[in-house]
């Protein structure tokens, strides 16, 4: 699991099937004092988080590909939470 930052949204015209219906945000990844860390990464999302959350992430393919139901599902990060200040 990883914390990030939501920094924005990405719009695609044409993307694979398993990604209808979700939004794909872009998430910087921080640190553990709250810093940004690495670049930014592509991120499935169904919570609503906004621009300026902090979320936790997962990486783990399997949990993305169940939370898709798709085996095939071109993505690796996901949100799974949003973090209340």
């Amino acid at each position: 699991m990883q914390l990030g930052r939501v920094i924005g949204h990405a719009t695609a015209t044409v993307k694979h099937a398993a990604l209808d219906g979700w939004r794909l945000l872009l998430v910087q990844p921080l640190d553990s004092a709250g810093e940004g860390s690495g670049d930014p990464l592509l991120a499935i999302e169904h919570l609503g988080s906004r621009r300026g959350d902090r979320v936790l992430l997962t990486s783990d393919g399997r949990s993305v590909r169940t939370m898709l139901e798709n085996d095939m599902a071109p993505i690796r990060w996901a949100v799974i939470g949003i973090i209340n200040d």
